[in-house]
Parts: structure tokens; sequence; C-alpha cells
């Protein structure tokens, strides 16, 4: 009974992590253009911020909780969830998916970078300081990239934004503060319940339930012809989880990676990432491609639980 209040609680605190952190960017953005920031850097910061939210938030959460090794699993498995699931799910909607130049020049190199640094950086379970400005300054060399090859808009007449959006700007923040902890809460309890590690809830439950949106998002953008909206959508949140979400992670404490990630997670999440750049050569990820990575994505979920419950 008790293990079922508990997985309530965490669907329910993860449900409303997802919704308040739409709420806080949606505000952000809105605020944002009515001051003047230009739409083009609003989109590659604000939003692809935004995009990340939920696994910036309640890894964050997890450190100030004591639980640090959550976040290397936030981490891992939204990557892999993000290239096998979101990724596979659209390539069979939309039966292939055509990547432009820019992705394929620039955006999957970046992505295939924070993939091997993740990997070489976290092979000692720990992230140094020194680590971590690496980490921060390619995360800045990603966004000034972005801001140069963003094609600038006519000026725009800006929009007015009313009381409303400073207040879900502020709401919005305060509730994905204490949605991420209650998540987090959550996640220890039932860790506790079940006597599995929390990163393997971090990396099954949390990782799924955030790219749930994403998923969303992406099968709407693909039934409409519009796919490079969803590899766009992929590749930041993945450099943004790589290089952001630890690093910001990191500021707030030590982060303690634990051996099973180090053994299994990293290495596929490595292996998935350059399958993917493979991939990329021929511009084409074809719809059989895309049965592939989901089928990936099953067999990393089984392994998943056979890890927590052997």
């Amino acid at each position: 009974m008790e293990i079922l209040l508990y997985l309530s609680m965490f669907a329910g605190s993860l449900a409303l992590l997802l919704w308040s952190s739409d709420r806080f960017v949606g505000a952000a953005e809105e605020i944002g253009l009515s001051v003047g920031i230009s739409p083009f850097i609003i989109g590659v910061t604000i939003v692809a911020f935004g995009t990340s939210l939920p696994e910036l938030a309640s890894s964050v959460a997890a450190v100030l909780a004591g639980d640090s090794e959550i976040v290397a699993g936030n981490v891992v498995g939204s990557n892999i969830a993000n290239i096998l699931l979101i990724l596979g799910i659209t390539t069979i909607i939309a039966k292939e998916i055509k990547l432009d130049f820019s992705v394929l020049d620039v955006d999957v190199p970046f992505l295939t970078a924070s993939a091997l640094l993740l990997y070489f950086m976290l092979k000692d379970q720990t992230l140094s300081p020194y680590e971590n400005v690496v980490l921060l300054a390619c995360m800045v060399l990603f966004l000034v990239n972005s801001f140069k090859r963003e094609k600038r808009a006519d000026k725009d007449t800006r929009p007015d934004a009313g009381w409303r959006a400073f207040v879900w700007l502020a709401l919005g923040g305060l509730l994905v503060y204490l949605s991420a902890d209650w998540t987090i809460s959550a996640i220890q309890r039932l860790s506790e319940i079940a006597d599995v590690n929390p990163e393997l809830i971090a990396l099954s439950l949390v990782a799924f339930g955030t790219s749930l949106p994403e998923v969303a998002v992406s099968v709407a953008a693909a039934r409409r012809g519009k796919t490079g909206i969803a590899v766009g959508n992929v590749v930041g949140s993945n450099i943004f989880n790589s290089f952001g979400v630890l690093s910001v992670a990191r500021l707030f404490g030590d982060l303690t990676i634990p051996q099973n990630i180090l053994d299994f997670s990293l290495p596929f999440m490595l292996a998935i990432t350059i399958m993917f750049a493979i991939i990329s050569v021929s511009r084409i990820v074809s719809r059989w491609e895309g049965v592939l990575l989901i089928l990936l994505y099953g067999y990393f979920m089984v392994e998943i639980f056979k890890t927590a419950f052997s």
C-alpha cells in the first residue's frame, strides 16, 4: 500500500514539474520578447533551457537532498530516451527524417563531443571543479555558436507582457522548485521500499517521464512534416543535459557517479550517440532505423530492470 502512495506522489510531482516548467518557460519567453530580446536569442537560450528544465531542477534538488547519484541517472537516462525513444517514434511516424546541413555539420559533432567528454570525465566516479569549468565553457561555446548561425529576424513590434506573465514567472519558478523536491523525495522513498538504487529509478522512470512532452512535440512535428524540429529538439536537449544540467548541479555540491552507471548506462549512451552520428552521415534516418532505435530502448529498459531486481 505504501508503494502505491509514493508511486502516486512520484507521478503527481513529476506531472507538476513538467507543467510548471512549461509555464515558467512560456512566461520567460513572453517577457523576453516584450523587453526587446530578439526571437533567435530566445530560441537558443530560453527554449533550449526549457526543454531540460525538469532534468535540471530535479538534479539540483537531488544534490541538495544528498542523493547526487540521481544526477548522473537523470542526465544519462534522459539522453538515451531522447535519441532512442523520441527519434525512434518520430522516424516511424514520419517514415524518414531528413537532416539539414547545419545539424549534420555542427550540432551532431557537438552532440558526439558532449557524450565523449561525459564518458571520460565521469570514469573516476566524480566531477572535479576543473572538469566542471570545461563543461560550462562548452555550454557557452555551443550557445555562442548557435547565436552566430541563426538568421536574425526583421525587427518585430514588441508585444506587451501582461501582469499574468510576471505572475506565472514567479509562480512557475516556485512550483518547479517544490515539484522537483517532491519528485526526489518520492524517488528516495521508492528506492527504500523496493530496495533498489535511486539512480536506477532516475535512469528509467524519471528519464521516461521527462521525455513524454518532447515525444508529444516531436510526434506533432512529424505529422506536419517538420521533422527538423524533432531532431533539433533532441540534439539541443542532449547537449544541454551533458554540458548544462550536470555542470549546474555540480555547483550545488559534489557529484557521485554510481558504478552501475559506469558499467552499462554511460557506455551505452556513448555507443548510441556515435551510432546516431554514423546514421546521420547519409542525412536521412529511415523507418527501419527508427524501429532499431525503439528496439534498443526496449533492450536498455530490460537491462535496467534486471539490474534493479537482481
